[in-house]
């Protein structure tokens, strides 16, 4: 058997019918930029996450720049962050001349710990950043605690954990502005680049919505410095189509990681590996089933490759040691915490319409590795 570590197929064929009339429509309007699909996902995400308003973007990396960029944050300003992410989220802070500004993580839950934010402020710091990495919730009630301590802004990547619950409140909702992202790999992907940003405050929305159109409020006058960052309707088309079975999607999800948390709980015991945890308040989705194996990760990756069984590593650098972050002086050592999640996480087969035979034949393959 082979069980490759993504199949966007399967859910694809649950929704041909109604993805291809969306698009279809499109085509036969020849309306492609900021029409009447872009609105009707903005409203269905606005509905489901609870905020005031959200605002399709060309993508997540688009989202948090954006949200960034509304905040006023640029040169000489600090943005508190976590090393263990995508590029992107500290890639936005370097892109305005801003300073990306590392804090280390809980072992657990991969999420940036509180009290290593709060050691990393200074004068300078503007913004938050928060990641809720892999679908489980950062600690946001504590991130917004500090943040509320010393003015400062809390932007949430939540490019990973649509859906997401903390305190029974969706991810996003909590900060000034929240990033989603809706590439194709996404819990909530499309059928190429997208993204969002999610707000409570009026003023952030206005100048997000500004911002994604060269800082033009109307056609052709420009009230600031924006970009080219818009949704386009095929995308929204798509979302729509796929954002009805979000909740079952992400259900199903939780479901998997539950199988593979009852196949591998033997090896969880023996600590060999360590599966996923989910903290009692709150949702994990599980845009990634991530275990953590403190040794051979690397060599247990391998096997399963070799024995038919996708798998991945996010992510196998943190940031802080990244050549492009190297003139910010981190060094090896400087957080312990991420530096051993890189070395030892490892991501399985997760996705709609993963069957309970596979999820059997990924555990069976791990246990003969460790025999």
């Amino acid at each position: 058997m082979k069980v490759p570590m993504l199949d966007l197929t399967r859910e694809y064929k649950r929704i041909k019918g109604e993805v291809m009339s969306k698009v279809e429509a499109v085509f036969d309007e020849q309306a492609f930029i900021l029409g009447k699909h872009v609105k009707e996902l903005e409203e269905n995400l606005r509905v489901y996450l609870g905020v005031r308003d959200v605002i399709g973007v060309s993508s997540g990396t688009d989202a948090l720049l954006i949200s960034l960029m509304a905040l006023g944050v640029g040169e000489g300003d600090e943005v508190i962050l976590p090393s263990f992410t995508f590029f992107a989220t500290a890639s936005s802070v370097a892109r305005l001349g801003a300073k990306p500004v590392f804090a280390d993580i809980d072992i657990e839950t991969y999420n940036i710990l509180p009290e290593e934010i709060e050691k990393k402020i200074t004068k300078k710091t503007k913004v938050i950043m928060p990641v809720h990495l892999y679908g489980h919730p950062a600690e946001i009630d504590k991130i917004i605690e500090i943040a509320e301590n010393y003015n400062l802004e809390v932007v949430e990547d939540n490019a990973q954990a649509i859906g997401s619950e903390f305190n029974g409140k969706k991810t996003g909702s909590f900060g000034i502005a929240g990033c989603l992202s809706f590439y194709p790999t996404k819990n909530l992907g499309g059928a190429g680049d997208g993204g969002a940003i999610s707000t409570n405050d009026e003023e952030v929305s206005k100048k997000c919505r500004m911002i994604r159109v060269h800082g033009s409020e109307r056609r052709y006058f420009h009230n600031i410095i924006g970009i080219n960052g818009r949704l386009d309707e095929i995308q929204a088309a798509y979302l729509n189509a796929r954002f009805k079975r979000i909740e079952e999607n992400n259900n199903e999800r939780r479901e998997i990681a539950k199988k593979y948390n009852e196949l591998l709980a033997d090896l969880c015991s023996k600590e060999f590996l360590f599966t996923p945890i989910e903290k009692s308040n709150c949702k994990h989705v599980y845009h990634q089933y991530t275990i953590r194996i403190p040794k051979y990760r690397d060599k247990l990756r391998e096997y399963l490759l070799e024995n038919g069984v996708g798998c991945d590593v996010y992510y196998p650098l943190p940031l802080h040691l990244q050549k492009a972050f190297s003139y910010l002086g981190y060094k090896e050592g400087s957080l312990p915490n991420t530096e051993k999640a890189s070395s030892e996480v490892l991501s399985l087969p997760i996705f709609p319409g993963l069957t309970d035979d596979e999820i059997s034949f990924v555990s069976e393959t791990i246990h003969k590795f460790f025999r």
